[in-house]
C-alpha cells in the first residue's frame, strides 16, 4: 500500500472534508488503533467525489485524546454507517462522532467518539 504523509486538517477544511466523502455515509469503519493514552487512529473505507467515487481508506488521526467512548475492534463491524459521521470543532477541540451531531454534547451520545485537540488525516488504497 502507498504510505502518504499525515496531513493536519484544520478546522476551515472539515466541511469541504466532510463533502468530498459525503460526510462518510455508508462507510466501513476498518480498524480503531490506541497509539498511546492520548493519540488514537480511526480507519475508514469511504467513496470518495473527489476520484468519481472510488473506494479508499482515510486513518484519521487524534492528538491530545481527552475525552472517548471506544469500541472492540470487532465491534466496528456492526455499526450503522447510514447516517455517515460528524466532525466538529468547538472550544478548540475536534469532535468525532457516528451518525450527525451538531455540537460536543449530541457527539457524546454516539456509539463511539474521540474529543482531542488536534487532527490529521491520511488517505490510502482501498
Amino acid at each position: 500500500m502507498a504510505v502518504n504523509k499525515m496531513k493536519p486538517l484544520a478546522q476551515t477544511q472539515l466541511q469541504t472534508f466532510l463533502k468530498r466523502f459525503e460526510n462518510f455515509k455508508d462507510a466501513e469503519l476498518r480498524s480503531l488503533k490506541i497509539l498511546s493514552p492520548t493519540a488514537m487512529q480511526l480507519t475508514l473505507a469511504v467513496q470518495d467525489s473527489a476520484r468519481a467515487f472510488d473506494w479508499i481508506t482515510i486513518t484519521l488521526e487524534f492528538n491530545g485524546v481527552s475525552d472517548a467512548k471506544l469500541l472492540d475492534e470487532q465491534q466496528l463491524l456492526f455499526i450503522d454507517m447510514s447516517e455517515g459521521i460528524s466532525l466538529i470543532f468547538e472550544d478548540n477541540l475536534f469532535a468525532f462522532g457516528i451518525s450527525e451531531c451538531y455540537n460536543i454534547s449530541s457527539i457524546k451520545n454516539s456509539s463511539l467518539y474521540l474529543i482531542a485537540e488536534s487532527l490529521k488525516y491520511e488517505e490510502g488504497q482501498f
